[in-house]
């Protein structure tokens, strides 16, 4: 019986299929309609990735797949029906600041920076844990303009790991 009532449980529709209102930003959304937009525009990305401050690697290039490209930012949505109550909400001027109160959560904030209805920056801060592996990542996204991602995987017997992505978009 137990069994089964977790199973229902983790079956539970997302917030955007049963039609109810959401109560943070949607990211997952943004993410998804941006993408779409950039892969239209055929923008061109003069992308820079690092392993570790060594190694940096620069092409530019045209982004076939902004949604796998930007995953990491839309992975950070909030909007799940068991966190409903799990983030802080603090408005400061043009930004919204989503502020994990369970430090056992992935996204530990979220801030959104607008100018009217038109985003202007995105800025997430990930983390998670366990008695092997420690991983944190730093995204931030100006639309039209920027994306970084700045991720640190520390495993234990491993060692550190850190990966940096910079892409600067332009027409």
């Amino acid at each position: 019986m137990l069994i089964t009532l977790s199973g229902l449980y983790s079956c539970k529709p997302d917030i955007r299929e049963t039609g109810a209102a959401l109560k943070y930003f949607d990211l997952k959304k943004f993410i998804h309609t941006d993408s779409a937009r950039l892969s239209k525009q055929q923008v061109w990305v003069t992308k820079m990735v690092s392993h570790n401050q060594e190694s940096a690697q620069t092409r530019k290039l045209r982004i076939t797949n902004w949604g796998r490209e930007l995953d990491l930012f839309a992975a950070s949505d909030i909007n799940k029906p068991a966190w409903r109550e799990s983030y802080s909400i603090q408005r400061q001027g043009d930004s919204v600041v989503y502020t994990a109160k369970d430090p056992k959560l992935f996204t530990r904030r979220l801030m959104i920076q607008q100018s009217g209805n038109t985003v202007k920056k995105i800025t997430i801060q990930n983390a998670t844990s366990n008695i092997l592996y420690q991983s944190s990542e730093k995204l931030v996204y100006y639309p039209d303009s920027l994306y970084l991602i700045d991720k640190l995987q520390q495993v234990k017997l491993l060692g550190d790991n850190r990966y940096l992505i910079k892409g600067v978009i332009s027409k």
